[in-house]
């Protein structure tokens, strides 16, 4: 497998140094940095990243705007790795693009991880990528960060957000649990089963008309769960 091509987005010079040095001793050897917006913005015109390690503040701008710009051009994986740690902060990485949000300290090896299970994992089924996806019930914008409910605004934590957004870009696909626990908690060595169903309520607390008789998250006995969007019921 060609090596990717990584893009370091970091003003802290030990912080890129750092990283850049451990990702090329484990094989990255494509490996760009920049310290600002303006410096990133202009490589990701001019070169092809698969990857993105993205820092949130930077001295001319935010990580959150290059983000919105390049997503608009590019279809690379983007690894927030930030000091701010607020659910607001994470929720607004994943709503604009982001795949991963990774808080400081961190350990290096930890986003060498990610980024292997990144390449190894399969393709996986078509998916429906829209930022907006809209029902008789609800409406999820992931470029916003909302969900309106009935046509109010309601509030949403991060991954409760995430779980719906990415039941909605695969409907009618079954996932089990641990399925989802790795794509949207992103921890494919960690597995908490609790979690997960904690979360599945959470949805239907937001979105279904009567949350025991779900109507959009439908639970598939011994399989899993699986989004039905309007109409598509059996």
């Amino acid at each position: 497998m060609t090596s990717p091509r990584i893009l370091l987005v970091e003003d802290d010079n030990a912080i890129r140094t750092m990283l850049h040095k451990v990702l090329q001793k484990e094989g990255f050897q494509d490996v760009d940095g920049a310290t600002t917006q303006k410096q990133a913005l202009t490589l990701c015109h001019t070169h092809t990243y698969d990857f993105i390690l993205l820092d949130v503040m930077l001295p001319d701008g935010d990580g959150f705007e290059i983000c919105r710009q390049i997503r608009h051009q590019s279809g690379a994986t983007i690894f927030f790795v930030t000091a701010k740690d607020s659910d607001f902060d994470k929720l607004s990485g994943f709503a604009i693009g982001g795949d991963d949000y990774i808080t400081k300290p961190f350990n290096p090896l930890e986003i060498v991880a990610r980024i292997r299970a990144r390449l190894l994992r399969p393709a996986s089924a078509p998916s429906t990528d829209a930022s907006s996806h809209a029902y008789e019930r609800f409406t999820i914008d992931a470029r916003a960060g909302t969900l309106t409910v009935l046509g109010e605004r309601t509030s949403c934590p991060a991954l409760v957000f995430q779980l719906l957004l990415f039941f909605c870009r695969h409907p009618g696909q079954v996932f089990h649990k641990e399925q989802l626990y790795e794509k949207v908690w992103g921890d494919e060595h960690y597995y908490d089963a609790h979690t997960v169903t904690v979360h599945i309520r959470r949805i239907r607390e937001k979105i279904e008309a009567n949350p025991s008789k779900p109507e959009y998250i439908e639970t598939v006995r011994g399989l899993g769960y699986r989004f039905i969007p309007d109409g598509d019921g059996s």
